[in-house]
């Protein structure tokens, strides 16, 4: 999958089983989030992608900007991923039971964002910012960056960076 290329489609199902493509938001700007229920790095960069979200929404992005939340552990169960999802109040998280769109995205870990334009288009992928091994306080939210480049209408300026994280459990 190639940046500045066309996001695959797909189809899964959220919680409570409808079926969602992400050809369903074509026209806003995506933010595909695969996450984990127990990967303290998801939890850490959920609550700061849910306070960009809460705090961007009620200014710019309104209607312009879709988060997709995609569990693709094969170790974790429904109910788990509920509570989760629940605790941290995101809003649309999907099923990937058995790993196909982690592997068709090649995602990695968890989280590993990639940001699509309003017309399917790959434009950013990787770590929502810079935390890694070495550094624990986040001085550059990248996933914020892209978003907003895009917004503003232009391509972003980073349009890959390593994703930092738990492992994706594709195996059990």
């Amino acid at each position: 999958m190639e940046i500045n290329q066309p996001a695959p489609d797909f189809e899964l199902p959220d919680l409570e089983g409808r079926l969602h493509r992400l050809s369903d938001y074509r026209g806003k700007i995506v933010i595909i989030n695969f996450w984990s229920c127990e990967c303290p790095h998801s939890e850490r960069t959920d609550r700061a992608i849910m306070a960009m979200l809460a705090q961007r929404t009620a200014q710019v992005w309104r209607d312009d900007v879709a988060m997709l939340s995609i569990a693709a552990n094969r170790s974790e169960n429904a109910e788990a991923v509920r509570n989760a999802a629940n605790a941290r109040r995101l809003p649309t998280v999907l099923m990937d039971a058995l790993c196909f769109v982690a592997d068709l995205y090649e995602a990695q870990t968890t989280p590993h964002v990639y940001v699509i334009d309003r017309d399917g288009i790959l434009r950013y992928r990787g770590a929502v910012d810079d935390v890694t091994f070495r550094k624990r306080i986040p001085s550059r939210f990248f996933l914020d960056e892209a978003v907003e480049s895009l917004l503003e209408g232009h391509w972003p300026a980073l349009t890959e960076s390593p994703a930092y994280g738990c492992t994706i459990v594709r195996e059990i």
